[in-house]
């Protein structure tokens, strides 16, 4: 008896031990975890409780104080908050899988051969659409006309989206279905002429001339899209993505999804302008689930500077005759932000050209007045003059830019622009410089999908073969630890999830990726290719 009873003090010791542990979910241990905190701290291990970081702090720390139901060992492998895009085209994206792939076409003729594959896998369709085309990749770099396209497609409608979506390439055929001629006019885009006939090319709000006639998918094919996009987006390490100008019923249909747990990933969802949207959602008010953020209206101001869309203060270098257009005259876009500016909604409004920028910032600040928490963005903000820098910081307004726009356009930007001018374009440190932060996305499927290409961009500066040797224009070059927080905690301020998540905090949701590499340390040229090895949301295992 007395050989025994120490033994059994001993085993009642441990048992109160055990049940003194609070019980979780996951142990994350043996990390390198970047927490994106305000102190930009890091740590080895975190637990997870009900879809949300519990505590974060040391692997013996956390191991004795909880009980968890299963331990990820990361053995010393890198752990970011889940990236954010806060400027994609999510439900795009889906379209997109399901079209002609043209992107990195370097010849018409390619384009044309890919056409033709695509024919022979989709024998039923009704329409040929497909979309990445680029003039500025191919020999000339000029705009193509439609009689490569007549040749080889005389019979069926072909439809063509310029890789900034900014530009529509079609066929006699979907020319004859639309009743374009050279005499169709739409205000805000141009139907590009030859010999006083369409060449086949729609600029910009034009392009409704022929969208308009291009049957629609069901809701079925939306549900399949959107069930691939967030394949697609899970494996590159995003976990909340956004939709940058959705009408109602996409609205519905992705929030109706993420009820029925189908569609995991989280999304921030611009709402398109329109008097229809504009009646009912100014009547609802912005509305947050789980999931899901409504909160903001997406504006367009002008086009895009490789199609020459975008809305310049003087003509384009490269073609004196034009300096753009605004897609909205300045009274409508006036008229839009003071509802706006009454509600509760965020306005984000689409600026490339310099003239837009400074447009919109003069009229943010007339309804904004000073500094302010109503978080309202200015998105690409591409081409800024010297005197608007300061007007971010004044009228807290948010840079919301895409890093791989500098590296895709730098071949041929300061032929748009001249070399002066150039050098207010994706000045991305100048304009984080305002308010201390900006946010970063990729515009998808403008551009890839993966979020590290735009962490490489804006870094280092450089293409996927890393060129410019020593980076383009570095002097606007976004530090590692700026660029992180640019796609984590700073993206979810813009969307008013910061409270939600963003980073790696006791209370927020589990929402983390898990990288073969610490992008903070790796060598500029190994970015673009580090791979993700784990991807979650609210503690959840989807890739």
């Amino acid at each position: 008896m007395k050989r025994t009873l120490p033994a059994i003090l001993t085993m009642l010791i441990g048992l109160a031990g055990c049940s003194s542990k609070e019980k979780a979910d996951v142990l994350v241990t043996n990390a390198l975890v970047y927490t994106a905190d305000s102190a930009f701290s890091t740590a080895s291990a975190f637990v997870v409780k009900d879809g949300k970081f519990l505590a974060v702090g040391s692997a013996d720390e956390l191991s004795g104080k909880y009980d968890v139901d299963s331990t990820v060992d990361l053995a010393g492998k890198p752990v970011y908050p889940g990236f954010y895009d806060p400027h994609a085209h999510f439900m795009g994206l889906g379209q997109v899988l399901d079209q002609a792939d043209l992107v990195g076409a370097v010849s018409y003729d390619e384009v044309i051969d890919r056409l033709k594959a695509y024919a022979q896998k989709h024998p039923d369709a009704l329409w040929i659409t497909g979309r990445g085309w680029d003039q500025n990749d191919w020999p000339g770099k000029q705009f193509p006309t439609k009689e490569k396209l007549d040749a080889a497609f005389p019979n069926i409608p072909v439809a063509l989206m310029r890789v900034d979506g900014h530009a529509l390439l079609v066929n006699s055929k979907a020319l004859r279905l639309a009743n374009v001629t050279a005499g169709s006019k739409l205000s805000g885009g141009e139907v590009l002429l030859a010999n006083n006939a369409p060449t086949g090319v729609l600029v910009d709000n034009a392009m409704n001339l022929i969208k308009r006639v291009i049957p629609k998918p069901t809701e079925e094919d939306r549900e399949r899209m959107l069930l691939a996009a967030q394949r697609v987006c899970l494996s590159q390490g995003l976990t909340s993505v956004s939709d940058a100008g959705l009408n109602r019923p996409d609205i519905e249909l992705i929030e109706r999804l993420q009820k029925e747990g189908k569609l995991k990933i989280r999304d921030y969802i611009m709402i398109s302008l329109g008097e229809p949207n504009l009646e009912y959602y100014l009547k609802r008010g912005p509305f947050q689930t789980d999931r899901l953020t409504v909160q903001s209206f997406k504006l367009y101001a002008d086009g895009a500077l490789g199609s020459r869309g975008a809305c310049l203060r003087r003509p384009y270098s490269d073609r004196p005759e034009t300096a753009g257009f605004l897609l909205l005259n300045p009274k409508e876009l006036e008229r839009v932000l003071t509802l706006l500016a009454n509600s509760k909604f965020q306005a984000n409004t689409h600026c490339i050209g310099d003239s837009a920028n400074h447009l919109i910032l003069d009229l943010y600040g007339k309804l904004l007045k000073t500094k302010n928490d109503r978080r309202w963005r200015i998105e690409h903000a591409q081409v800024v003059s010297p005197d608007d820098f300061y007007k971010f910081g004044r009228y807290s307004v948010i840079p919301s830019i895409q890093p791989t726009h500098a590296t895709s356009d730098m071949y041929w930007a300061g032929d748009r622009l001249g070399p002066v001018r150039v050098k207010g374009a994706y000045a991305f440190k100048d304009l984080m410089k305002q308010n201390g932060y900006l946010i970063a996305g990729s515009d998808f499927p403008v551009e890839a999908v993966n979020p590290l290409f735009g962490f490489h961009s804006a870094v280092a500066r450089q293409d996927d073969k890393d060129f410019p040797a020593g980076g383009y224009q570095m002097e606007n070059a976004l530090d590692r630890r700026s660029a992180l927080l640019a796609m984590t905690r700073w993206a979810a301020y813009a969307n008013f999830e910061d409270k939600l998540r963003g980073s790696i905090e006791p209370g927020k949701q589990a929402d983390f990726v898990v990288l073969e590499q610490d992008i903070m340390k790796a060598a500029n040229p190994q970015l673009r290719n580090v791979k993700v090895q784990q991807t979650w949301i609210g503690g959840e295992r989807l890739f």
